[in-house]
C-alpha cells in the first residue's frame, strides 16, 4: 500500500490499523537537539481520543503514546523516531456483520476495488485512528515552529447551522469546550443541535479553521510545491474532509479584483498588508500575514437510521450499523488539521533553507 508517507524533508510515515495491536508514525528528517517527552506529544493525542464527551464516540482508549527510538536523554539524536500508541479497546465483532456489505458513505467499496478484500474491523487504515500518528508527529513540529515564534492554532468554526462568533473569540474555550469552538455561547447551542441528532439516530457536519501566525514572507515555491497548494493536500487528506478553503476561499470568486486585492503598506519599514483575503499566501508564497485555512468536513457516515446498500453478491439490500460512532467529526479533527499544518509549513521551511546561495555560503562559511 503506497500513499502513507508524507513530507519531503521532515518527513512522516503512518502506520496501523482501527483494531490492529497499535497504530503509530515514524519520522524522519526530524533535527537533533530537540527536547522532546512523551508528555509533548500526549497533550496534542488527548485533544483527539475518544470518550472525552458525550458527543464523541463511547470507544475508551487511553491513546498513550510511546518513544520508541529517536530520543536519548530527552533530546532528539537526528534518526528517525519511531512513536507508537496502543489499541486497547477494539470490539471487532461489532463490525463482523458488514464484511458482507458495502456501508454507504464509507471507503467499503472503493477498498475492494482496489485491494481484491479489506480489513472491516471499523474501517482499517480508513478509520480515524489513523490519525494518531499525524497527531504525533505534528506534535513534534510544532514544537520545532514554537521554537521560532511560529504558532498554528486550530478550532471549530461552525457545527451544522451553529457558527462561532468571531468577535467573541476565545482561545481558552477551544480547549474547554466539548465542540473545540472558540464561542462558548455557540457551542452550548451546537451541543444542543448535536444531541437532537443523537436522539435522530443522525449525524453531522461542520467547517474548521487553523491559522499560522508569526511565519516569514518567502516560504513555499511558485508552481508545483505551492504552500497554499500543500496545505491543501495535507489537509484534505485528513478523512471526511470535502473542501479546503484558503483566505476567503470561495467568496473570492463573487469578487471584482479592486475589491479582492489587498493592498500594501509600509510598517516600521516593513511590507504589510491592509487586509488579508489572500490568507497569507500569494503566488503559493507566504506573504508574512497570517496564514487561514479551512475545512469542511461531513457528516460522520455511520448513522443508525436504516440505509440502502448492496452486498458483495450484488444484492440490494436495507442495513442498520452498529457499533461505536461520532455524531460528528469536527470537534476531535480539529487537532488533526492544526498537525496537518504544522508538519507541512515546518517542511516547507526545511526546503527553503537551500532557495538562497547566499544562506548556504553563510552556514557554512567558517566563522573568521
Amino acid at each position: 500500500m503506497a500513499g502513507s508517507t508524507f513530507g519531503t524533508i521532515f518527513k512522516i510515515t503512518t502506520w496501523g490499523e482501527s483494531h490492529g495491536k497499535a497504530l503509530g508514525v515514524v519520522i524522519d528528517g526530524c533535527p537533533a537537539g530537540l527536547k522532546l517527552c512523551e508528555d509533548d506529544i500526549q497533550q496534542y493525542l488527548n485533544r483527539r481520543k475518544p470518550g472525552t464527551s458525550s458527543i464523541t464516540t463511547p470507544r475508551k482508549e487511553d491513546d498513550s503514546v510511546e518513544i520508541l527510538s529517536g530520543v536519548f536523554e530527552g533530546r532528539t539524536t537526528g534518526t528517525p523516531i519511531s512513536l507508537m500508541v496502543r489499541n486497547t479497546s477494539q470490539k471487532s465483532g461489532d463490525y463482523s456483520e458488514i464484511a458482507s456489505f458495502y456501508r454507504p458513505g464509507h471507503a467499503d467499496y472503493t477498498f475492494d476495488e482496489k485491494y481484491g478484500f479489506r480489513d472491516y474491523r471499523g474501517g482499517g487504515r480508513s478509520s480515524g485512528r489513523e490519525t494518531i500518528g499525524r497527531v504525533a508527529a505534528g506534535a513534534v513540529a510544532a514544537k520545532i515552529l514554537k521554537q521560532m515564534g511560529i504558532t498554528v492554532f486550530a478550532y471549530t468554526r461552525s457545527i451544522g447551522p451553529v457558527h462561532a462568533d468571531m468577535e467573541h473569540f476565545d482561545r481558552d474555550a477551544v480547549f474547554s469546550t466539548p465542540t473545540a469552538m472558540p464561542d462558548r455561547k455557540a457551542s452550548d447551542e451546537a451541543v444542543a443541535y448535536l444531541e437532537e441528532a443523537k436522539k435522530a439516530t443522525d449525524s453531522v457536519g461542520g467547517c474548521m479553521e487553523c491559522i499560522v501566525e508569526g511565519l516569514p514572507a518567502g516560504i513555499g515555491d511558485p508552481v508545483f510545491e505551492k504552500l497554499d497548494a500543500n496545505l491543501a493536500k495535507a489537509v484534505m487528506s485528513i478523512g471526511a474532509v470535502k473542501a479546503v478553503e484558503i483566505g476567503d476561499g470561495c467568496a473570492v470568486s463573487g469578487r471584482k479584483g479592486s475589491e479582492n486585492n489587498d493592498a500594501f503598506r509600509m510598517n516600521d519599514g516593513h511590507v504589510i498588508k491592509a487586509t488579508n483575503h489572500a490568507g497569507g499566501i500569494l503566488g503559493g508564497i507566504s506573504d508574512g500575514s497570517t496564514i487561514l485555512v479551512r475545512a469542511h468536513v461531513k457528516p460522520t457516515p455511520s448513522v443508525f437510521l436504516t440505509q440502502e446498500t448492496v452486498n458483495k453478491a450484488g444484492e440490494e439490500i436495507n442495513v442498520n450499523i452498529k457499533g461505536r460512532h461520532d455524531p460528528i467529526i469536527v470537534p476531535r479533527a480539529v487537532v488533526v488539521m492544526e498537525c496537518m499544518t504544522a508538519l507541512t509549513v515546518l517542511d516547507a521551511m526545511m526546503v527553503n533553507m537551500s532557495a538562497k546561495l547566499d544562506s548556504l555560503i553563510d552556514f557554512y562559511t567558517p566563522a573568521k
